[in-house]
């Protein structure tokens, strides 16, 4: 029986490689089906199982076909692996989701690195196996993109989590110190497939490109997570790519989900970018962002009149209204008030009012984070409406209700030229006859620009934590 040890051999019977190359064509099929299918909050758990079979056949294809290692190995990293899953799953609180996310578009990147030396350091000590100039090519990038995709998740993770201030922090120099660093790695990425025997020159590119990734996504506020999220998981697909091409015989496999996670990240990074009306250089480069979900731009507004309402008043207007529209931003997931919407949700409709849900492209932080709290309680999926469907709603709704969102539903992006978020397409709020603001303060959003919907003459401010102030409005409704 193969142990751990064993070394691939290419010389594989014909019968055997065609019967991988199946399985490697079915896996890549489950992969497009699979991510097809997550393009819906419908569909998408549907699509992550469907992923995830083509995975694991990929994953016996290559191990077991192949005879890498032992079944008993081979079960055991399974085993190993579906038990952290398992707990990651059942144990992360949907509100953490995007930092879940940071950490394995880190890890995606990390194991990369990790296969990429297994394979250098397998090919130095077998002479049959020599380093081409493409294939040392690939290894430096590979390593090169995988360390940025690791470091930069990780400080991802922390400004998601609030262990790093969410603000973008520049310095003189940032940008000259990040080309030279991306430049001397990509050179090193070159002298490699010109003389592969000086291994340390992959440790260079390794040390490099791990600080390029800190300064990279530090330098990225708090708004524009949503974008940084997206780019780091394409990352860490075009890592493993280029892993695959490394690998003797080149892994199909690999280079095709590689290819496909790749691909669907940057897509979905445009998205991103277009529904900002930014552009990605300006995400990356631009500074734009607060420390935290408060935000902590001026406080003008604080000195203006606002009209606010409580939660008695509010069941009072919503007795009989034909048509409400609900738009979630981050306030909404930072108090975990998803079952109290849901709640709210079940009452108004039982009152007979109609209830839709304004979803932008960038509410919350990481794409589609919004959908995948209320899908948590589930709220139906018709009822969710993207930005495109629920503009023109807005004005044949009695009320609008705001939770927790700021930059995405500010007017101020439709006609102040001087504001960075300037023709970034917005929920249309204001059009409804009366709007409700629930947030915690007037302060600004995570852009650090003043919302003016919030002094607008038919806007009423809901203060308060979201969850107690949607509890205490479900109370007064049940109770009139």
């Amino acid at each position: 029986m193969p142990t751990l040890a064993t070394v691939v051999t290419p010389a594989i019977p014909l019968w055997v490689s065609l019967i991988q190359d199946i399985a490697y064509l079915v896996a890549a099929i489950l992969f497009i089906f699979g991510i097809k299918q997550l393009s819906s909050p419908r569909t998408a758990r549907r699509g992550n199982m469907t992923a995830g079979v083509g995975m694991l056949l990929a994953i016996i294809a290559t191990l077991y076909i192949q005879n890498a290692m032992s079944v008993v190995w081979i079960i055991s990293a399974m085993i190993i692996g579906s038990a952290i899953g398992a707990v990651l799953a059942i144990r992360i609180q949907m509100t953490a989701m995007p930092q879940l996310v940071a950490l394995f578009n880190g890890f995606g990147g990390l194991a990369s690195v990790l296969v990429v030396g297994s394979e250098y350091l397998r090919r130095s000590h077998d002479t049959s196996l020599p380093i081409t100039f493409d294939q040392g090519l690939t290894m430096g990038l590979s390593v090169l993109i995988g360390c940025v995709t690791f470091t930069g998740s990780m400080v991802a993770y922390g400004k998601l989590q609030g262990v790093i201030a969410g603000r973008p922090r520049q310095w003189r120099g940032q940008l000259i110190g990040n080309a030279l660093m991306f430049g001397i790695s990509f050179a090193a990425s070159i002298w490699i497939g010109w003389d592969n025997t000086v291994g340390w020159t992959l440790l260079v590119i390794a040390a490099l490109s791990s600080v390029l990734g800190v300064t990279l996504t530090i330098a990225i506020g708090g708004a524009d997570m949503p974008v940084m999220v997206a780019l780091l998981n394409s990352y860490s697909g075009m890592a493993a790519c280029a892993t695959g091409f490394i690998l003797d015989p080149p892994n199909k496999a690999l280079i095709v989900s590689g290819a496909l996670v790749g691909a669907s990240g940057i897509i979905l990074t445009s998205i991103m970018c277009k529904a900002m009306n930014r552009s990605l250089a300006n995400v990356l480069f631009g500074g734009v962002g607060t420390d935290d979900s408060t935000g902590s731009g001026s406080t003008e507004h604080e000195s203006r009149p606002v009209r606010s309402v409580d939660a008695e008043e509010l069941a009072m207007m919503l007795d009989g209204v034909r048509k409400v529209i609900i738009v979630p931003g981050y306030g909404m997931a930072v108090a975990q008030a998803q079952h109290a919407v849901r709640d709210l949700f079940h009452i108004l409709e039982k009152a007979g009012t109609e209830v839709y849900f304004g979803i932008h492209p960038v509410a919350g932080r990481m794409p589609g984070h919004m959908n995948v709290l209320l899908a948590e309680v589930d709220i139906p999926y018709d009822r969710l409406l993207d930005l495109e469907q629920c503009n023109p709603e807005f004005e044949t709704a009695e009320i609008a209700m705001v939770l927790g969102a700021n930059d995405v539903v500010n007017p101020a992006a439709r006609h102040d030229k001087s504001s960075p978020i300037y023709g970034m397409p917005i929920l249309n709020v204001d059009k409804a006859q009366t709007v409700i603001v629930c947030k915690r303060s007037l302060a600004a959003g995570y852009a650090g620009v003043e919302n003016e919907l919030f002094v607008a003459p038919n806007t009423l401010m809901f203060f308060g934590d979201a969850k107690k102030s949607m509890s205490d409005l479900c109370k007064a409704l049940t109770e009139q």
